[in-house]
C-alpha cells in the first residue's frame, strides 16, 4: 500500500480515537473496556481512569488465539466471566477508533452473551 494512503488511514483512525476517547471515561464501578487489534492478535483491558489502573485484561497472543471472529469470541467470553467474578456487570466500551464491525462486533457480542452490559 502506498505510504500516503496508510498515513491517511492512520490519521483518520487517530481522529476517531480522539473523538471516542473524549466521551468515554471509566471508573472502578463502571470501567472503560479498551480494545486493540493488530493483524495477528486482539487485546482488551478494563481500565479505571480515576486511578489510571488496569483492572483486568485478556491477551490473544498469550492465549494463542488469533484476531479472527471465532477466537475473539473466546476472548470475550473469558473476559466477561472474569468481570462478573469481580462483581462488574456493566462497562463502557471504547472501540479505540476501530469501526464497529467484524472482529470488534464479535467481541462485543461475546461480552453481551457472557452477561456484560455495554
Amino acid at each position: 500500500m502506498l505510504k500516503s494512503i496508510q498515513r491517511k488511514k492512520n490519521k483518520l483512525r487517530a481522529q476517531r480515537k480522539a473523538r471516542i476517547r473524549g466521551k468515554v471515561f471509566g471508573t472502578a464501578e463502571l470501567p472503560r473496556l479498551s480494545i486493540f487489534k493488530s493483524n495477528r492478535y486482539f487485546y482488551a483491558q478494563a481500565i479505571d481512569d480515576n486511578t489510571g489502573t488496569t483492572l483486568l485484561s485478556v491477551d490473544g497472543q498469550k492465549a494463542g488465539l488469533k484476531a479472527n471472529r471465532e477466537d475473539v469470541k473466546v476472548l470475550g467470553k473469558t473476559l466477561g466471566e472474569a468481570l462478573i467474578a469481580q462483581g462488574i456487570t456493566t462497562v463502557v466500551f471504547d472501540r479505540n477508533g476501530y469501526l464497529y464491525h467484524g472482529v470488534v462486533a464479535s467481541f462485543a457480542d461475546a461480552l453481551r452473551d457472557a452477561g456484560i452490559k455495554l
